[in-house]
């Protein structure tokens, strides 16, 4: 006889029971083990199997071993911490390793809010904009309604994505570079493409960008694409056309869901902003901002909050981050360094009356120029190194380097430029006097080690920002020389962003051995793509970055979401006497921190960068003392000019921009409660943190307390549980914080912690099959005197299934689990939830004789049918309405949204079942 099974029912084959899933045709079953995850699913033919396959239930059995309370209420945390399919609105919640503050949940209510999901996500830097990506993304898969997805991001920001969304999503997603896309499409059939084979991936902006790539790609695209650095795609530049030209092609797909991150979304471009937009919506690309109806329309995509918007009104996140103090140390040069500087100026000068009238001959000798005095700035060694590039010929690629752009070429970004300068005696003369000066005291070397000394003596972890390789290993030579007992590395490009990676990771471990602080000398290589915020509270701008943006992004790698300091230092390095220092800090860097101050944003300098070489030289020039006549001669007062205007429009342009896109259409009340009742169903990580405590304390291995953590260890547990945390990579003891943000070498304790999944997957597993871990004695069934209730009440531990049907253009089928108990006083349901909770959890008063406990049980179990088929099936389908309830408030859209069923699949499982007796009886 052939038995057909609905998705939801309980299966019985090969020996056990399953959940059956929707079927991939007919005939054909889909299973999932009982206890366990999509993971495990087998697809099986019922004619093939040896044993039948029917129908099951999961019933209390008659010999349910008793037990006491405290392992009663153990069971119940355990079996509510094993779930990972929440049928609330909020589906992805259980698979967080991370607690996601309220401001994060907005733009995921947006995306739920529109049919198709197209958001631009403009947070400012350090917020979580990769929170608020992944949250979209790990909430649509969770739904069922994204199979396959691709993160666009530049070739820096790559690993840390495929990171990201491994550590704290559970999306394990392939990185395609050009490093790997061959060893990943070796051995595809011809007809499979490297993105059907893989469908989750983190895709490289410069590898994808290619036109004998692009076009493949978008035929095999996703229907769900994350765009980070979006801003990095819509300029004049030839590499941001092309990739403008790549999201563009992807954008004209109505049906694609498509989510872009920017910090810096305006940036005073009106023609790059129009372009952005205009991925969202062609029609948006207009900037019809009189519109009310555009504006309306275009706030329901767009999301921009700095920081001062969430750490004031209603938000109030001042803990989310840390307090920010900026100061500035001025150094003086020594005498052979001021003559040294003076040396090339003046050989610098010469060149650029040399270069005579023609434009390119002239605006080549001011990058030349700019170039080499950066470098003398920097260091005696950054400028040997760049006086002997002197013939190298890079002009294309001079001013993208002196004005710290980003780059397609993210691994030279650090390497002393070549100036292009003929060879002559004079320019001879001065290596051998920059020869000379590389083994004399550093003035600045020493200014930072004087710097550094009180910083340290206050606990401080510093890194020290260079803009050049040659600056980055002289400093870290000479702060290993002055500060002999602290762990200090230099990470440059000259590794690849693995060891990068790696490098910083090892001081973690060995600062952890010695006790003691740590100091990181990084280049700009670093600015991006690797978080410090964990390992470092301080920024030391040993040079100037020549970009604002520049600047903000180094100060982004420490204060951010997830700092565990509270107070983040940046100290900026100048000297009074160098006249490049003095200029930059006069045309660039106190220009951008007016307007940073005025409109909290930082903006970038101009696309045209020529009136700012322009400002900088007759800045450098005036400075030093050099003629008006030379300054008029080279029209260099019309850019300074020119500069200060570029500057004022940028300022108007921002002060505009956060008038008309200031997101406060959302409520901290209303994120906040639909988001509790998802805590509350799944456990917080203070839930998390009362069962790890119990459950160690149960298998006679308590948590050590320290100071704001925890240590479990693990070592000393019993064989079976080490061997299934050894495969977790959990071994010796674990350092486990309780608040956030976890510091250096721990981990946040939360319920998707490997430590509190594998110990309450084995409680669970005890409690149902005997034979597991029976020196534990968790059983299903107890009954004990308590002090919680007034008259005889009875606690069902419930295991509920439920049907989700998405009602859209395609309808979709999922399963879902709760855990619930359920109080009852005779056929009545008296309370549930977390009034349950408490009820059991409450210490029983006394020991009930056996024969007494056997009693109370035997009558409850006997009752049992009775009430699931009465009272606990109601309670069942008025829990399933209250689900519809909520997803219709989270689903409300503009036009056609999608809608959801839930039905209650019965009967329930009933994993345990405990007798309350009042005291006095």
């Amino acid at each position: 006889m052939t038995v057909s099974f609905a998705p939801g029912d309980l299966v019985r084959a090969r020996g056990r029971e399953w959940v059956a899933l929707p079927s991939p045709r007919e005939g054909i079953l889909a299973l999932r083990p009982l206890s366990g995850s999509e993971n495990n699913t087998v697809i099986l033919d019922p004619a093939l199997e040896t044993l039948p396959v029917s129908a099951a239930r999961f019933d209390l059995p008659a010999d349910a071993a008793p037990t006491v309370q405290s392992k009663a209420a153990l069971l119940a945390d355990a079996m509510r911490l094993t779930l990972r399919r929440g049928a609330g609105p909020f589906r992805s919640a259980a698979h967080l390793a991370f607690e996601p503050r309220i401001y994060q949940l907005v733009p995921l209510l947006m995306a739920l809010r529109l049919q198709v999901p197209r958001l631009l996500i403009a947070d400012d830097v350090g917020i979580g904009k990769t929170i608020e990506a992944g949250l979209i993304l790990r909430e649509l898969m969770d739904r069922g309604e994204v199979d396959s997805f691709s993160v666009l991001c530049p070739p820096h920001l790559v690993e840390q994505w495929v990171g990201e969304l491994t550590s704290r999503f559970g999306i394990e997603a392939v990185a395609v570079t050009s490093g790997s896309a061959a060893q990943l499409e070796r051995g595809l059939p011809l007809a499979q493409t490297l993105f059907d084979a893989y469908p989750y991936t983190v895709v490289s902006l410069d590898y994808i960008k290619a036109e004998k790539r692009r076009e493949g790609f978008a035929r095999a695209c996703p229907d769900f694409v994350i765009v980070d650095e979006a801003h990095a795609c819509v300029g004049t530049h030839k590499g941001k056309q092309q990739r403008f030209e790549l999201l563009a092609g992807l954008a004209r797909n109505p049906e694609r869901r498509m989510i872009l991150l920017t910090a810096t979304p305006h940036s005073g471009d009106e023609d790059a902003f129009g372009r952005l937009l205009s991925l969202i919506e062609q029609s948006f690309g207009a900037m019809n901002f009189d519109d009310a109806r555009y504006r309306e329309r275009l706030a329901r995509h767009f999301v921009q909050r700095q920081r001062i918007d969430l750490v004031s009104g209603e938000w109030d996140e001042h803990r989310a981050f840390p307090k920010h103090e900026t100061t500035e140390t001025p150094y003086r040069l020594s005498q052979t360094h001021l003559d040294f500087q003076e040396a090339v100026l003046d050989y610098c000068f010469g060149v650029v009356l040399r270069a005579g009238s023609g434009q390119r001959e002239q605006r080549l000798a001011f990058w030349g120029t700019l170039a080499l005095m950066r470098c003398v700035g920097s260091s005696p060694a950054a400028a040997l190194s760049a006086l002997r590039n002197r013939m190298a010929n890079e002009s294309e690629r001079l001013e993208p380097q002196i004005y710290d752009e980003d780059s397609d070429d993210e691994d030279a970004v650090d390497i002393e430029p070549g100036i292009g300068f003929d060879s002559d005696p004079a320019l001879l003369a001065l290596v051998r006097r920059a020869e000379d000066l590389v083994h004399k005291i550093d003035p600045k070397l020493s200014a930072l080690i004087d710097t550094l000394t009180p910083l340290i003596k206050k606990g401080a972890n510093p890194v020290v920002f260079c803009r050049y390789l040659a600056t980055a290993e002289h400093v870290r030579d000479g702060l290993r020389k002055a500060f002999p007992k602290l762990v200090i590395e230099a990470v440059t490009g000259v590794l690849t962003p693995d060891e990068r990676r790696d490098r910083v990771a090892d001081m973690a471990a060995a600062d952890e051995q010695k006790e003691t602080h740590r100091i990181l000398v990084a280049t700009d290589c670093l600015s991006e793509g690797i978080n410090l915020q964990q390992l470092f509270d301080t920024v030391i701008h040993y040079d100037l970055s020549w970009n604002p943006t520049r600047h903000q992004q180094r100060e982004g790698r420490v204060d951010r979401f997830g700092q565990p300091a509270e107070l983040v230092r940046s100290v900026m390095m100048f000297s009074p006497d160098s006249a490049i220092d003095g200029a930059v800090l006069d045309v660039i860097l106190r220009k951008a921190e007016e307007i940073r101050k005025a409109t909290g944003v930082t903006v970038p300098l101009p696309d045209d960068r020529g009136p700012v070489t322009d400002a900088l030289m007759a800045s450098m020039m005036l400075r030093r003392g050099g003629t008006r006549q030379l300054a008029l001669d080279l029209r260099l007062e019309d850019g300074t000019k020119a500069m200060e205007a570029r500057w004022r429009d940028a300022s108007e342009s921002e002060k505009k921009s956060r008038a008309r896109f200031a997101q406060n259409a959302m409520k901290p009340q209303e994120v906040a409660s639909e988001w509790e009742k998802v805590r509350t169903l799944l456990g917080s990580p203070d839930d998390a943190k009362v069962f790890i405590e119990r459950a160690m304390s149960r298998f006679g291995v308590p948590l050590e307390p320290r100071k704001n953590l925890l240590v479990a260890h693990v070592h000393a547990l019993e064989a079976s549980l080490k061997d299934r945390l050894d495969q977790r990579r959990l071994t010796g003891s674990v350092r486990l914080a309780v608040v956030e943000p976890a510091p250096s070498g721990t981990a946040l304790l939360t319920r998707t912690h490997p430590l509190t999944t594998t110990l309450a997957e084995s409680l669970v597993e005890a409690s149902l099959d005997p034979e597991t871990l029976s020196g534990l004695g968790i059983g299903r069934v107890g009954a004990w005197p308590t002090t919680a209730v007034q008259q005889m009440t009875r606690v069902a531990l419930l295991r509920i299934r439920f049907k989700l049907t998405v009602h859209a253009r395609k309808e979709r089928l999922l399963l879902a689990e709760e855990a619930a108990l359920v109080a009852m006083q005779g056929s009545r349901i008296v309370t549930s939830g977390e009034a349950a909770r408490a009820l059991l959890n409450t210490p029983a008063d006394a020991d009930l004789a056996s024969s007494a406990r056997d009693r109370f049980i035997a009558k409850a179990k006997e009752d049992l049918p009775g009430l699931i088929d009465g009272p606990l099936g109601e309670f069942l389908k008025t829990r399933a309405e209250e689900l519809m309830q909520d997803h219709a408030r989270l689903r409300a859209a503009a036009g056609s949204a999608s809608r959801v069923t839930v039905e209650a699949v019965l009967p329930p499982d009933v994993i345990g079942l405990f007798v309350l007796i009042p005291s006095e009886v």
